[in-house]
């Protein structure tokens, strides 16, 4: 009798001790510090490149738009003069308060009229930056339009950064003829 309550004893213990090895925690491996910043600049790499190519494609779209089949294929360039922007800035500044009220009144006798901003760029900086800059000064523009009583949905922007610019030397008087939003003024097939 002893030596089966000594048995059972000794079954359970080793059932006990079978158990528990089979439950023991695992190592967790962290990853290396170094291995962790690299998946993460990775991820910011993936993430900056679908935003640059959803930016792409927005303004390729909108070229595209305007230039085949639209109902404003006629344009008009140089009507009005350029607006030149500060080095890195995008701010509208009070010199040209004049250029806008004279674009706003003619956009208000011509009611049929679209108007296109396009922000530019000087060659410094990378292609995104200087698109996302060129941006802001086409949209700077366009608020300060709207400011004015032009109608929202009949200006549109385009960003073309540093690509095409109108002057090509580098020296600072060139590069300032390049920091500018250019209009060209789009009217109805058949007008």
């Amino acid at each position: 009798m002893k030596s089966r309550g000594l048995a059972v004893v000794f079954t359970v213990a080793c059932l006990f001790a079978f158990v528990l090895a089979g439950c023991q925690k695992r190592a967790v491996t962290q990853p290396d510090a170094s291995q962790q910043q690299q998946k993460d600049l990775d991820q910011q790499k993936k993430d900056q490149e679908k935003v640059t190519e959803k930016k792409l494609d927005a303004k390729v779209e909108s070229v595209d738009v305007m230039d085949k089949g639209s109902k404003y294929a006629e344009s008009k360039e140089n009507m009005f003069s350029d607006i030149l922007f500060d080095y890195d800035k995008y701010d509208v500044q009070e010199s040209y308060r004049q250029t806008l009220h004279s674009i706003s009144a003619w956009m208000s006798k011509n009611t049929t009229a679209r108007l296109s901003i396009e922000g530019h760029c000087d060659e410094r900086g990378t292609n995104e930056y200087n698109l996302a800059l060129g941006d802001r000064r086409a949209k700077a523009v366009k608020d300060s339009l709207i400011n004015l009583g032009v109608a929202s949905a009949r200006i549109d922007i385009i960003s073309y950064g540093e690509e095409k610019p109108v002057c090509k030397e580098q020296t600072d008087d060139c590069w300032a003829k390049n920091r500018r939003a250019h209009f060209t003024v789009l009217t109805r097939v058949g007008k």
